[in-house]
């Protein structure tokens, strides 16, 4: 199980020294004096009142449904990959070298009338494949086919550590093959999502028959489609069960399947899957893959069918033709997000080429974009933090000495990596042709397959990464016990070279202590120093763990994010953990610095207030309306709003900072703060 818990990287860090007192005029410019709005008041919404000119600065632009800070430094890290992939360009590259191969599926990416001219040709013959498709074994192998190619259909099947015994590589199959990315979107009934439901259904009638089918074979196809979507959307576990790892475990041997899960044709399956000679597996949620079965079996063939054709047309669709792209974006882009326009045919093709070939991409672009001495100075902060969260865990007055014994462990056993692996991904399997954008998708598809299938079985490579290093974003992975740290980030909001120490604490420094509390929120909490899922809790701690917890459930359920929707607070639990544990964290660790000991001010701000507003231009942003209820519903991070709004009210120091009293409305009493790690 790995997680990619903040939308954000970081990079370039101080260390315990803060910055010298003569570069106050270089400190100053690392936060924008423009960006706060000074008529807001700071304990009616801090987050307006440090962002506030950010946003009345930074509108919306047409093809966003968010736009926030790091938005915008991913469109500059698009920029640089651009750069360098029109740099491949104008040099001559040998086959098969990364060079021809990220230059060549670009340049195909780009081709927008060699596109509009191929139109569906590029995907018609999966479709055929699936058309001659006869018996339910046929389909069986089929499904199992485009799994490799395409969004699983009926459910999902993939290899992965053992929560139990991590240090070795298992199958997992898990709930899949909807559409709309969650079941709420098929089941709720208030009018947002039937209309949602009815423009799903005019999406898949627009793009059958962009694929050759009659107006009335396309109607028929898409009723086919939305009843199957819809039965396994009824069958699935909520994203609410799904953050609880010991009720998505369920290993077995295979000779168990059909009394466990139910009778199928597992040898078909396993065997297409290049899976035959496994005993045992994890059957993350069973009874979505029964449902999925029941649906096979029962339903004729030409439905399901229907159903296979729908996967490989949606996972195509941004692909092939306008026709097709522009279909997409109409429901996914507008309806489900409110976007007003397209993004621009580059950025959606980097996208693209990130997807099929991060590592090689990263390896290029760490070579031009990524200091070395970076590596070392993230070290030494994240060294920093950990001495700080130690210190938090001794201090604490609600755990045992016992527990906080098996903490102590997990957090000295933590892997640390940063800027990029030190071995780089293996591409000379993969061919980038000259034949069609979608066959060079294809392709790394097949590709990521295979090296996925080499691990089956096998010992976990603890020094594999999950992420590109040009990927804007960190994660922490229990099963490995590691926090990540991708080089993709190396300008701020998150660092500034010239910065102080307030400023770099409150941003990289909050983002370490967020992964690091990861390790120690109510998911990551259940596994152990060597990432098994396991409780080394004794029980009257883990209980008050849970008492703690519910203290921000409650808090954020009664967070209304537009009109009568409100947050969830079980849902985003994790994240908001990880939000308050790295602010309490990191700003515990700032209090050893020269800087915040002297209490200086800079641009009449004093070091804890540029603590807090580094930390929230963070999340400064605008965000639609239509994008609010999305990322509400698919989201278990809070919206940039509340990770301001809904965090800062259980930070005692942040009351400290900026005078917050009684008669503010974001005044918290002090027993009703949540205090945690």
């Amino acid at each position: 199980m790995k997680r990619l818990l903040f939308p954000i990287t970081v990079f370039f860090i101080m260390t315990i020294v803060s910055c010298s007192q003569n570069k106050e005029t270089d400190a100053a410019k690392s936060i924008d004096i423009s960006n706060i709005d000074t008529t807001a008041s700071p304990g009616e919404s801090f987050y307006r009142y440090a962002t506030g000119g950010w946003q009345d600065a930074n509108p919306i632009p047409d093809e966003y449904a968010r736009y926030g800070s790091f938005d915008k430094l991913r469109e500059e890290n698009q920029l640089q990959i651009q750069e360098l992939i029109q740099e491949l360009g104008s040099q001559d590259y040998a086959y098969g070298t990364n060079a021809q191969k990220v230059g060549d599926m670009y340049s195909i990416g780009m081709d927008s009338a060699r596109l509009n001219s191929e139109g569906a040709a590029p995907i018609l013959p999966l479709l055929q494949r699936i058309a001659e498709a006869e018996s339910k074994e046929d389909i069986v192998r089929v499904s199992v086919q485009l799994s490799k190619l395409v969004s699983n259909p009926f459910f999902g099947f993939s290899v992965g550590p053992d929560d139990k015994n991590s240090s070795m590589n298992i199958a997992h199959i898990y709930q899949s093959g909807i559409g709309m990315g969650d079941r709420d979107y098929y089941l709720l009934q208030d009018e947002h999502y039937q209309n949602l439901r009815e423009g799903y259904i005019s999406l898949m009638q627009t793009q059958f028959q962009n694929a050759g089918y009659s107006e009335s074979d396309a109607k028929r196809a898409a009723a086919n489609v939305m009843k199957i979507e819809t039965e396994l959307a009824q069958a699935h576990v909520t994203k609410e069960m799904r953050r609880l790892p010991e009720q998505n475990y369920h290993k077995m041997l295979l000779s168990e399947l059909d009394t466990q899960v139910a009778p199928f044709v597992w040898d078909i399956y396993f065997d297409e899957m290049g899976a035959g000679d496994i005993d045992s597996l994890n059957v993350s949620q069973i009874e979505p893959v029964k449902a999925a079965i029941a649906i096979i079996d029962r339903e004729q063939a030409d439905v399901l069918k229907d159903y296979l054709s729908w996967k490989v047309i949606n996972s195509a669709a941004n692909y092939l033709s306008d026709d097709f792209v522009n279909a997409n974006f109409e429901f996914y882009g507008k309806a489900m997000s409110g976007s007003k326009e397209l993004r621009p045919r580059w950025r959606r093709t980097i996208d693209a080429v990130n997807s099929s070939m991060g590592e090689a991409v990263g390896q290029l672009y760490v070579e031009k974009y990524f200091p070395a001495e970076a590596k070392e100075r993230m070290l030494n902060l994240v060294d920093n933090l950990k001495v700080s969260l130690s210190e938090r865990i001794n201090q604490l007055e609600w755990m045992s000495d016992a527990t906080k014994e098996k903490a102590q462990e997990k957090l000295g056993t933590f892997i640390v990596k940063i800027g990029y692996p030190d071995k780089w991904k293996d591409y000379s399997s993969l061919e980038i042709k000259d034949d069609s954008y979608w066959q060079n998708v294809v392709r790394a598809s097949e590709f990521a397959w295979n090296e996925m299938m080499e691990e089956l079985g096998k010992p976990v490579d603890r020094t594999k990464w999950y992420m590109s290093p040009q990927t804007v974003n960190a994660y922490y992975s229990p099963s490995s016990n590691e926090i990540c740290f991708p080089a993709g980030i190396l300008q701020p909001p998150f660092f500034f070279m010239e910065g102080d120490d307030a400023v770099n604490y409150g941003g990289i420094g909050v983002v370490i202590g967020h992964e690091m509390t990861h390790g120690f929120d109510d998911q990551g909490r259940k596994f152990d120093k060597d990432g098994n899922l396991t409780d080394w809790w004794t029980t009257d701690d883990a209980s008050r763990f849970d008492e703690r917890a519910k203290v921000l459930v409650n808090y954020f359920d009664n967070i209304v994010v537009i009109d009568t929707v409100r947050a969830n607070g079980t849902f985003t639990l994790g994240e908001n953990i990880a939000d308050h544990g790295g602010l309490q964290v990191a700003y515990h660790a700032f209090q050893k610095t020269e800087q915040a000991q002297s209490g200086n001010m800079i641009d009449g701000y004093s070091p804890a207030q540029r603590f807090f507003l580094s930390y929230a231009g963070l999340w400064a942003g605008n965000v639609r309306d239509a994008e609010i209820l999305r990322l509400t519903q698919i989201d278990p991070h809070s919206l940039g709003k509340w990770r301001v709004d809904g965090a800062l009210p259980h930070i005692d120091a942040w009351y400290e900072a900026f005078n917050i009293e009684s008669n503010d409305p974001m005044y918290l009493p002090k027993d009703e703060r949540a205090s945690i790690w």
